[in-house]
């Protein structure tokens, strides 16, 4: 096992993808296990009498604090909001904590909630609790923040975090185009002078996906696509599973600046984490009706459906290449870009 071997935390641990997967199951999943946790969603499902709530918690610790498209307390509502809105809940209440190093600008504290609070309405939520942490100089960089949701759940919506209804032929759909907030991100972190400016996705999606819901039956699964990117999101959904994923890369949305950064720099754009874009699974009769409903909100006008379930190839998950090859797609192994989030 990864762990046994590893002693020490490495920064390939936060990537979301494989260390991240080990560290859970080894360590926290281990000790804390229970029905709920093991189910290892975005949210945890949980039934409160008669009533269904999707609980989520999250921390931010993005460096730089502002990007541009966004900042760590805009990217602090829309991360936990889109935590609970794929889990098929309708988010209500946030708490958000802040880790603040000692002589860290009022001004700029002040700039960063009027951001949460900003985001907080667009996604029609409230911030109804939290608390305030003071550090020592160079025992935090700068401001860290966590933030908790809590979400109602009609009654069939408890299925869509596990995707019990998956059948081979349905269809992978992503509401726009992938890796513009790890290139935001990027390029503000190391100052890069690039001629066409690249904004985050940055977005609290749960108007889009509420609207893609009016569709009954349509979405089998949801998870939106944040650290370890689109390729971890599809990796982790057929591992140990009876049916793979085909992907076709010649239907992925990428900006042409996504793509030619990512060129410059080293990166597979399927590995590059995003801040508005949620996967989802959709059943094949109804996938035209779901795409209809995305593609008429303003974070769903270049959604496409870009794969679909198969019976070949159980448990992996194929791209099928714009130059006719095939490769295997499978689940980010360390960090490409730390701090993004």
């Amino acid at each position: 096992m990864i762990m046994s071997k590893q002693k020490n935390i490495l920064l390939g641990h936060g990537s979301g993808g494989r260390l991240s997967h080990q560290l859970i199951q080894d360590i926290f999943v281990k000790h804390f296990d229970n029905p709920f946790l093991r189910k290892q969603g975005d949210s945890a499902i949980l039934e409160m009498d008669s009533s269904s709530l999707a609980f989520t918690t999250d921390s931010f610790v993005v460096d730089p604090l502002f990007f541009p498209g966004g900042d760590i307390g805009k990217l602090a509502v829309a991360g936990t909001v889109n935590d609970l809105a794929v889990a098929g809940a309708s988010p209500k209440y946030l708490s958000a904590s802040f880790i603040i190093e000692e002589g860290f600008s009022i001004e700029l504290l002040e700039q960063i909630v009027i951001s949460m609070a900003a985001e907080a309405a667009k996604a029609n939520i409230l911030i109804v609790t939290g608390d305030t942490k003071v550090v020592d100089r160079t025992k935090c960089d700068k401001l860290f923040i966590n933030t908790s949701g809590i979400g109602t759940l009609g009654k069939s919506s408890g299925d869509i975090t596990t995707g019990k209804h998956i059948a081979t032929g349905d269809k992978i759909i992503i509401n726009g185009h992938i890796g513009d907030h790890g290139m935001a991100v990027m390029g503000a972190r190391n100052q890069l002078q690039i001629k066409t400016k690249i904004d985050s996705d940055c977005a609290s999606l749960n108007g889009l996906i509420h609207e893609a819901m009016q569709i009954e039956g349509g979405i089998q699964f949801m998870r939106d696509a944040t650290r370890g990117g689109l390729a971890t999101v599809v990796s982790e959904l057929c591992s140990d599973k009876t049916y793979g994923i085909d992907l076709y890369e010649s239907q992925i949305p990428l900006r042409d600046s996504v793509r030619g950064m990512c060129e410059l720099l080293g990166f597979d754009p399927l590995y590059v984490a995003n801040e508005g874009k949620v996967v989802m699974v959709v059943a094949a009769r109804l996938v035209d009706k779901v795409l209809e409903k995305l593609r008429n909100h303003k974070y769903g006008k270049h959604a496409n459906i870009i794969g679909e379930i198969t019976e070949n190839h159980p448990g992996k998950t194929w791209l099928h290449t714009t130059i006719g090859g095939k490769r295997m797609v499978d689940m980010l192994a360390g960090e490409q870009l730390p701090r993004i989030c």
